[in-house]
């Protein structure tokens, strides 16, 4: 299952059933699970540990060195899930030591085209980024996020679960879970009721979300009434609980 043209080195660990394309490089501290395949003239460079069932697409360069001036040759990892599915030119860096040490993909995600995802970044799981999307350094997203191709997210910034980034959109500041965000200089735009519908979220948990966005954003209280009120709700509703709960742990503040 190995091109002849391949190089992997000795200290690289396969799993059983991985297909490894012409002229990709496998360096020492790889491990790559079962049933995976890479494709030609990718570059996967350790300590990287790759899990079963992915695919990863011509040319791309997973687990390379940290683009951090701080970084100096510490061991830090790259940690990727199952099922994912990595297309061509993209770069995943591992992390930094300052970050935790760990840059980490979950699983069943589609990462498209030329997508940089930074150091010490965390992909949640059933995520999409099109193309050209970028994360630097520190961001996190939660499950079932899409990022629009082009797509910038800051240093540090957190993108709650099921929100949707719009194309071209830069975000500086964290989008709470079921929001979607827009325009150049990202703007929330509503929730993300498309992509709850199809997950099969039933009208009355999207209105308690939607009851919730309002009260966050178009009910122009300060904060702390916002709070209050979205506690209440979230006795009765788990996803304006998770909302509550990430307001709560932002450390950058929302994007509003």
């Amino acid at each position: 299952m190995v091109h002849p043209s391949a190089q992997i080195d000795p200290g690289a660990t396969l799993g059983a059933n991985v297909h490894v394309g012409a002229y990709a490089v496998i360096g020492p501290d790889v491990e790559i699970g079962d049933d995976t395949r890479i494709g030609p003239h990718c570059v996967l460079t350790g300590p990287t540990r790759i899990g079963r069932g992915n695919v990863i697409h011509a040319h791309a360069t997973v687990g390379n060195d940290p683009q951090d001036k701080k970084f100096r040759g510490e061991r830090t990892e790259l940690v990727i899930g199952e099922r994912n599915t990595i297309f061509e030119f993209t770069t995943i860096s591992r992390g930094t030591a300052d970050g935790g040490g760990v840059t980490r993909i979950g699983d069943d995600n589609w990462i498209m085209a030329y997508v940089h995802i930074a150091h010490d970044c965390v992909v949640g799981n059933q995520c999409i980024l099109a193309n050209n999307a970028t994360l630097a350094g520190h961001a996190v997203l939660g499950d079932w996020v899409i990022l629009g191709g082009f797509a910038g997210i800051h240093q540090f910034c957190k993108i709650g679960a099921h929100a949707f980034v719009g194309m071209g959109s830069l975000v500086n500041a964290d989008v709470p879970p079921f929001v979607m965000v827009a325009d150049k200089y990202a703007e929330p735009r509503g929730i993300n009721s498309e992509g709850l519908k199809r997950r099969g979220f039933d009208a009355e948990r999207i209105a308690a979300i939607k009851r919730a966005y309002r009260a966050l954003y178009m009910s122009g209280k300060p904060m702390a009434e916002v709070r209050e009120q979205l506690a209440t709700s979230a006795d009765q509703s788990q996803d304006v609980r998770l909302m509550l709960e990430f307001i709560e742990r932002s450390e950058r503040g929302l994007l509003r």
